[in-house]
């Protein structure tokens, strides 16, 4: 039984992706360029869930470094891809990651591809069809690229996490090395950056790195092992690509395009119905 005193579950998964989504505003508020943030926040985030996870132990395989180059890559091309386009195409574009996953989990953890799966994949693919769409300068092509490649990193990851070979390691393991190597590859730009730091772009990275992806990752993870169901916490996720761009436009006053959020909506939600869609059917199925 859950202590009267601790927090509930699913309310820290809420905060886990509250946390989240703030990632797009701090990324766009520190004048410091992709290179720079991302060695400030990975050392940030390695450090902090090294400490708090130290105990499940930091032993590593050949599967778990695989696992963590995915990892790398998905952080350092979201921030990329936020530097270069909008917040709200960044954000969007990478939560398509779920359309990755219904095709690669064939393949790579044997889950059959459904007709349902199918109809999802072609109304997301064209929902991302539509952040192309208008005036774009190259630069919004170049971000918009790179946060469809973090979305296929991200779905490839998650997979990851759910292979049998990723059983009895720490969960958090391939976070505190990939941070630990974003953080050694991109060491020269971030030592470079200290000497014309200002008090903004410290706040931003130390936030980015020990709140938006540390404490909010351990958050996450202690939820849903406290108790959240899959479900509500896949659902709670949506709260990121939602609030992302809203947190941007109120404080620095980026405008997503019209079609963007188009597009955006019709990804959310297609999504999100497609996974109510697999509960039901698992409920079911399940005996009672």
């Amino acid at each position: 039984m859950r202590e009267q005193s601790s927090p509930h579950p699913l309310l820290l998964v809420v905060i886990a992706v509250l946390l989240w989504s703030t990632g797009g505003l701090f990324i766009k508020l520190t004048s410091l360029d992709a290179y720079q943030v991302t060695f400030f926040r990975s050392f940030f985030a390695a450090v902090v869930v090294m400490i708090v996870t130290r105990k499940d132990g930091l032993k590593i395989n050949t599967f778990g470094i695989f696992t963590s180059i995915i990892y790398a890559m998905l952080l350092f091309l979201f921030v990329w891809a936020t530097k270069m386009t909008t917040a709200a195409n960044a954000i969007f574009l990478q939560y398509t990651a779920p359309i990755y996953i219904l095709i690669l989990a064939p393949f790579l953890i044997g889950e059959r591809f459904r007709f349902r799966d199918l109809l999802t994949v072609v109304v997301v693919l064209g929902g991302m069809s539509l952040f192309f769409v208008g005036k774009l300068e190259i630069s919004d092509y170049q971000g918009n690229i790179a946060a469809l490649f973090s979305g296929i990193f991200l779905g490839l990851y998650i997979l990851l996490l759910r292979h049998p070979r990723a059983e009895g390691f720490n969960p958090a393991i391939a976070v505190i090395y990939g941070n630990l190597l974003l953080a050694i590859l991109n060491a020269p730009a971030g030592i470079s950056a200290l000497p014309t730091m200002v008090f903004l772009d410290w706040f931003a990275v130390i936030f980015l790195g020990v709140f938006q992806i540390g404490i909010s990752y351990i958050l996450f993870i202690k939820g849903v092992r406290g108790g959240t169901r899959p479900l509500d916490a896949s659902l709670i996720g949506f709260i990121e690509p939602l609030l992302n761009p809203v947190w941007v436009f109120i404080f620095i006053g980026e405008r997503p395009a019209p079609w963007a959020l188009v597009g955006a909506a019709i990804v959310i939600s297609a999504i999100a119905l497609h996974t109510l869609a697999v509960h039901r059917v698992f409920m079911r199925s399940s005996p009672t």
